[in-house]
Formats: structure tokens, sequence, C-alpha cells
């Protein structure tokens, strides 16, 4: 843990020269005054109050900033009303449900998450599709396969990687499941700071950053220690496998509320190997990997007397 030292430091600096959050109030609407938004959605209608029955309509690709809050408490659909401008001469109201369902806002984070909800899905079966591939090719030249959580390299950051993926996963969806206003707030007013967002949206903020600084330190021993760049990419691939297979499995589970529990056992099944890697005391005289006894290495075979 000590490479990851410096970079927890200047993470909590940076925390700490943040912003406080602003106290949320539920009656605020969910877009900000003066937002830039782009139309993703095919078009969208606007209404040209307060003469009403007249519209306009705007196309995707279509960029608007928005003007004015309008409250429509006889309004069974949705009270709030949003007033967004194009240009000078198109301007019109739609309501803050109809907004938030065609438009995003134009900002890297919230265009980041966007376009990751849209394709992650290809993403990770190509991931996986390549890894299927490259341990067939592999195990037929009969080489000897590193796999994380298996035949794992001397280090516990791989393992704690796909640690934080679930714990990252099981945040997300809590937060999809308990408090969904949050994260459509959290999306349109978007912020990397943990301290500028609150509870389980604040820990998942936080579960980013550590994934970052503990992706950094893995892929620095896995280069290290393994021999060749092709064990390196092959090691890299399995990685990234099992980080898509905890991101599924903690999705799927926490959204029927079984997911904390397989957590938890997650943790406890961690701590356990993290345990068994610490308390090696000799290492392969050959390959240098740590043994709890004497005798045959298991990871490249040698006998140490």
């Amino acid at each position: 843990m000590k490479k990851l030292a410096p970079l927890f430091l200047l993470l909590a600096i940076g925390l700490v020269s943040c912003h406080h959050p602003r106290p949320r109030t539920v009656s605020h609407p969910v877009v900000h005054k003066n937002a830039n938004l782009e139309l993703y959605a095919d078009s969208v209608t606007l209404e040209l109050l307060p003469i009403k029955g007249t519209y306009v309509s705007l196309y995707k690709g279509a960029q608007v900033v928005v003007a004015e809050f309008a409250i429509h408490a006889g309004d069974s659909v949705d009270s709030v009303w949003v007033k967004v401008a194009h240009s000078q001469d198109v301007q019109g109201w739609l309501r803050e449900g109809e907004l938030t369902a065609a438009f995003v806002p134009i900002n890297d984070i919230s265009q980041f998450i966007h376009l990751f909800s849209n394709l992650y899905m290809a993403c990770f079966v190509a991931v996986v599709a390549l890894f299927i591939a490259v341990y067939l090719f592999r195990t037929s030249r009969r080489k000897q396969i590193r796999m994380v959580g298996l035949n794992d390299i001397d280090s516990i950051y791989p393992l704690l990687l796909c640690l934080l993926i679930a714990v990252a996963a099981t945040l997300y969806e809590s937060v999809q499941l308990f408090d969904r206003q949050t994260w459509q707030e959290y999306f349109f007013n978007p912020t990397l700071s943990p301290l500028e967002a609150s509870g389980t949206l604040s820990a998942f903020l936080l579960s980013l950053w550590l994934i970052v600084l503990v992706t950094l330190a893995a892929f620095d021993d896995i280069f290290s220690q393994l021999p060749s760049p092709s064990e390196a990419f092959f090691y890299v691939l399995g990685l990234l496998s099992a980080c898509i297979f905890c991101y599924f499995f903690f999705i799927l589970t926490t959204r029927y509320y079984v997911g904390y529990l397989f957590l938890a056992v997650t943790v406890l099944l961690f701590l356990q190997k993290a345990w068994k890697m610490n308390t090696c005391r000799y290492r392969c005289g050959c390959c240098g990997g740590k043994l709890k006894t004497k005798g045959l290495c298991p990871h490249c075979g040698a006998v140490n007397g």
C-alpha cells in the first residue's frame, strides 16, 4: 500500500479544497437556470405559452438554454414547467419531466455518463469476447496462464480493484433504487468531488476515485511482475473481464436486494485472501513468488529447499 500513499494524499488535498455541498431543496427544479442542453431525442415540441395551442418543434442536435421556470399546480402530470430558448425567435415551454428525458447537459461529465449508458454493453461484450479468444489460443499453445483470483500475481491490487467495482456497482444501484431524484439532479448538475454530494452518491463518487488510484497501482504491479507484454496484456484482459462480471452481478443482485449480502461475503473473502498474501514467510528462489512453506513453487514449479 506504500505506493498508493502519495496518491491518497493528493486525493485528500483535492477533496478538502473543494466547496462544501449546498443544501438540497426538494422543491427546487432539477435543471438550473442558464443551463446549456442538447437534444438527443428525435424531436420535442415546445408550447408557446401564454398562447395555448401554438407549438414549435426542435429536432435532434438542437442546443437550448434554460431561461425560466413556472409552477402549474393544476397540472396532474408535472407541475414544473421549463422555458427553453433555442434562438431569439425559437423559445417555448415544456414539462420538466419531458425535458430531462429528451435533453443532455453540455458538459463533459454528463456527456460521458450519457455515452457510457448507451455503449457500455457493446464495449463489455467486446472485452469479454476478446478475453475468451485469447484464453483459448493460449490454452491451445499450452502456455501458463495467469488469472486474477486463480493463478494470480503477487499483488493485492487486482483483487482490490474487483472489490471496488462491486462496491461502486452496489452503491450506484442503491441510488437508483432509493433516491433516483438525487441521481437525476447529479446528472444535470454533475461534480467530481464527493464532498459536493451527499449520502450514497458521495460514497459512490469516492469509490470511483479509489478505482482510479487502485487501477494505476494494479497496472504497475502487472507490468512489473509478468515477464512479457503478451502475458501482461492477457492478464489485463482477464482482470477487465472479472471487473465486468462484478459490475453486472452486483447491479443485478442489488436490484433484488440480495446484493448487499453478496457484497458482505465478497469483502470477507477479500480480507481472507489479503491476510494469506501477507502471512507468507518464504519467497521462491527462481521467480520470487511468495510461499507459505518450502517446497514446490505454485507459480513457476521450481523446488525450494
